[in-house]
């Protein structure tokens, strides 16, 4: 066989291998988290290398490459069932979850006059819309994909974002037990058991993407059955301000329960003794029971743990002292209850106790009864499904496990949100400064630079210091600070590092980034500060930095200082002559008068408040040498005994014949300052 065949079968063959690599690539199911279309991924090389003596290193150049978009779609559930279903029953919602399991922001298509929605069975849909608002129910702020007389795109889905579309369904008057009646949503033909994220197949009932990508659009299915039964049926309705509700407040829940089956019901035994068809409520996580309202007569409290089923608690007509221990409320709306018959509208009140606004308030009741041969009917507004801001999904009562038929219905009533905070030093967010908490700070000081440069001097070199500040959230809920720089000084660079991650730049008005802290919690933020050489020696140069809450409505921002000191102990030296020879005046250093030197030492870092990170110097040692150029006075004066610290510094080389003395001082706090005396004698 010639060479060049065989390069070309080579060539061939890994061409193949390529395409296969792809195509698995893009038809395997997602095992992780997709990086997002559009990121740029950079990769540059780099080395080092000797010649034997020194060390050199070198860098690549830079390649990138760009994540292509990626479409995925799945529709769930796939052969979900819902609660039963009676003959002639309306207003059924079968709720379906459409997630966007693309590595990019895309849209989901629905197809005209409400044709990617149908049903199979003893019944017909009566409306069928996006649930904007994630309440579980149809309201006019849903978007309508049934009545549609043109395609329905959706709003833009994030990437693993979700839409919830729900479904209303009526059941045929005529239908009887045992059938089934199944709601589907979309039409993938393809991809059992779930149906999902298939590439799209034009056709009558199709669900699919909107945005080209490299996988092309997708397609995907889910379906629900519920099955029709002739016994009575119990549907419960719960009303509830969705809120916010400010912190504190009363919440007043109304509730109704109603027989929609085809038999009637009677009552239920619940321990205790007490019969008959019962609305059962829990008090919310975050509330108590008011005290001061009045309930129907028949009403029964229970202290018993929300883990056990409200059908196992111990119940009982007089109501727990002190209220507060109550856990759930069962009102009891009658012996029986008829065909197509509804109880009263029944009122419970709670008070908000929480101080954390981050979770709203939930609430789910659930109503029980009997049916004629004596087995437990409960609540049927359910559909048995858990999905995210389905109003009517597989909750527990509250938190009550006991829920145990997954039904029941939810109102969910947010919290007010306030936001505050506090920014400050290292584990003191509270910190005072010297006239308000805006002004607090944390002092720290380069030690590059100044070595040899005297009080008026200017820096020979850059010098970098890391700050450690704390962010605390003072607010009623979760918040996302922006943390941003007000001012520093010229030539400065300021970065910011959050959990001990990279540093990012803050480079000018509008920049921050974004620190989350949880309610009641904190957080530390690493500044590094970067400042120029030429600079004042023996100076404080400020950088101020705000934190920031972004609840909206709230208006609270909290500033701390990270003082950059240029070395913070300045010594200034004196010298004062003393002539008693008798030749010339009394302070001509002539031979055999005296020098009085006077070393002036002084911690010139900031002080005042309270909690601040102040500077304090420890171990100070003054060292003069008369010998060390460019001194002289060792040879041309005799040392005099009786050096002198006012801080009561440690005196070494207080002797006669002595050139060097040093002057320990332990320790100097912000602001202090000491005075060194020695004299000599000239020679």
């Amino acid at each position: 066989m010639s060479i060049d065949k065989t390069r070309t079968r080579v060539n061939t063959l890994s061409r193949l291998i390529a395409i296969l690599a792809i195509t698995c690539a893009l038809s395997a199911p997602s095992l992780a988290q997709q990086t997002a279309g559009g990121t740029t991924i950079s990769n540059q090389a780099s080395a080092s290398y000797s010649d034997g003596t020194d060390n050199f290193s070198t860098v690549s150049n830079t390649v990138t490459v760009i994540v292509s978009n990626v479409s995925g779609l799945t529709i769930t559930p796939d052969a979900g069932v819902n609660p039963s279903v009676v003959a002639g029953q309306t207003g059924l919602i079968f709720s379906f979850l459409v997630t966007n399991t693309g590595n990019f922001s895309d849209q989901v298509r629905f197809l005209a006059s409400g044709t990617s929605a149908r049903i199979t069975g003893p019944g017909s849909i009566t409306r069928a819309v996006i649930d904007l608002d994630n309440s579980g129910t149809i309201d006019g702020g849903d978007t309508d994909i049934f009545t549609n007389g043109a395609e329905v795109l959706s709003a833009g889905i994030a990437q693993n974002g979700f839409i919830n579309v729900l479904v209303e369904i009526s059941v045929n008057a005529g239908a009887t037990g045992g059938q089934t009646v199944q709601v589907l949503l979309g039409d993938a033909a393809t991809g059992s058991p779930t149906f999902d994220n298939q590439v799209v197949d034009p056709s009558a009932y199709e669900v699919r993407t909107v945005n080209p990508s490299v996988s092309g659009l997708r397609e995907a299915r889910g379906d629900i059955s519920a099955t029709v039964d002739n016994d009575a049926q119990l549907q419960v309705t719960l009303t509830a301000p969705t809120g916010p509700v400010a912190l504190g407040s009363v919440i007043s829940y109304v509730m109704q329960t109603c027989n929609t089956g085809a038999r009637p019901l009677t009552s239920i035994t619940l321990p205790g003794g007490f019969s008959g068809v019962y609305i059962t409520a829990p008090i919310p996580l975050g509330t108590v029971l008011t005290t001061g309202q009045s309930f129907p007569a028949g009403t029964l409290y229970t202290t018993s743990l929300l883990s056990i089923a409200p059908t196992a608690a111990l119940w009982s007509s007089t109501a727990p002292s002190p209220l507060s221990d109550t856990t759930r409320v069962a009102f009891n709306v009658g012996g029986t209850l008829g065909v197509a018959a509804c109880s009263p509208n029944i009122t419970m009140q709670v008070t908000i106790t929480t101080s954390d606004a981050t979770t709203p308030i939930f609430e789910i009741v659930d109503t029980f009864g009997s049916n004629s041969g004596g087995a437990t009917i409960t609540d049927q507004s359910g559909d048995n499904v858990a999905n995210a801001g389905d109003g009517n999904a597989n909750f527990n009562e509250g938190t009550d496990p006991g829920n145990v038929d997954g039904n029941g219905i939810q109102q969910q009533t947010t919290l007010q949100s306030v936001g505050a905070v506090l920014l400050g030093p290292n584990g003191q967010p509270g910190a005072v400064g010297p006239t308000n908490n805006n002004d607090d700070y944390t002092n720290r000081s380069v030690n590059t630079g100044i070595l040899g440069v005297p009080p008026g001097g200017v820096t020979t070199a850059s010098g970098q210091v890391v700050f450690t500040n704390t962010i605390q959230n003072t607010g009623n809920t979760a918040d996302i600070y922006q943390f941003s720089l007000v001012s520093t000084g010229s030539g400065f660079t300021v970065e910011v590092s959050v959990n001990g991650g990279i540093f990012a730049p803050l480079v000018g008005p509008g920049a921050y980034v974004s620190v989350p802290v949880a309610f009641g919690g904190s957080q530390d933020v690493l500044v590094r500060i970067t400042a120029p050489a030429g600079i004042v020696v023996l100076t404080g140069y400020d950088t101020v930095l705000r934190a920031t809450s972004t609840i909206p409505l709230t208006v609270s921002s909290n500033d701390t200082i990270d003082r950059l000191y240029t070395g913070f102990i300045r010594l200034d030296k004196t010298v004062t002559v003393n002539n008693t020879t008798g030749v010339g005046g009394a302070t001509d250093p002539v031979p055999g008068a005296q020098l009085t030197y006077v070393i002036s030492y002084t911690n010139v870092s900031s002080s005042g408040g309270t909690n601040n990170s102040t500077l304090t110097a420890s171990n100070i040692v003054i060292t003069e040498d008369g010998s060390a150029a460019s001194n002289n006075w060792g040879s041309t004066t005799a040392h005099v005994v009786g050096a002198t610290d006012t801080n009561g510094g440690i005196l070494t080389g207080d002797v006669a014949g002595s050139t060097l003395l040093t002057d320990t001082i332990a320790s100097l706090g912000p602001g202090q300052s000491g005075v060194f005396t020695f004299k000599r004698q000239i020679n």
